[in-house]
């Protein structure tokens, strides 16, 4: 199973029925969910900052059980192609990952105990993007990682 943990909820509907129609594709490779947990407001002040995340952090790693294997998006993680992305995921349900679970943290970041507990971190690019533009560009990657396992044609 591929789980996707995210930090908030999508409020556009244009962009939840963009996010509806990548988990349906998906559903013929793999089951596929999307858990949401609450955000919290953030603030000029550094040390309320810190508890945000420290809060946010803890929270998606209440989700995460031991054998579940994570991949973190974050800005400290590494670039990879579409198609080593594809093996990248190939590999960890080779070696018998019985969950995949994708984290995406919120808008100030995550702990170092959730980055920690990482299998890998993934850097989606070097621009900025809304959090939920986040959620559909993984779902679009996730999508065409398993066109591209499959030996099935997708747009390039």
């Amino acid at each position: 199973m591929i789980r996707i943990l995210c930090v908030g909820k999508i409020k556009e509907k244009a962009m939840a029925s963009l996010i509806s129609e990548y988990l349906k594709r998906l559903q013929p490779f793999h089951k596929c969910l999307i858990e949401e947990t609450e955000d919290y407001p953030t603030s000029d002040g550094d040390s309320m900052n810190q508890q945000v995340i420290k809060k946010e952090s803890d929270k998606l790693l209440s989700r995460i059980k031991a054998d579940d294997t994570v991949i973190l998006l974050d800005l400290k993680g590494d670039s990879v192609s579409s198609i080593d992305l594809s093996k990248k995921i190939d590999n960890y349900f080779t070696q018998s990952a019985s969950s995949l679970v994708f984290v995406i943290g919120g808008s100030l970041g995550v702990s170092e105990t959730l980055r920690q507990r990482a299998n890998w971190c993934w850097k989606l690019s070097d621009c900025t993007f809304p959090h939920q533009v986040v959620r559909l560009l993984v779902l679009e990657q996730i999508y065409r990682s398993f066109k591209i396992l499959s030996g099935q044609t997708y747009h390039k």
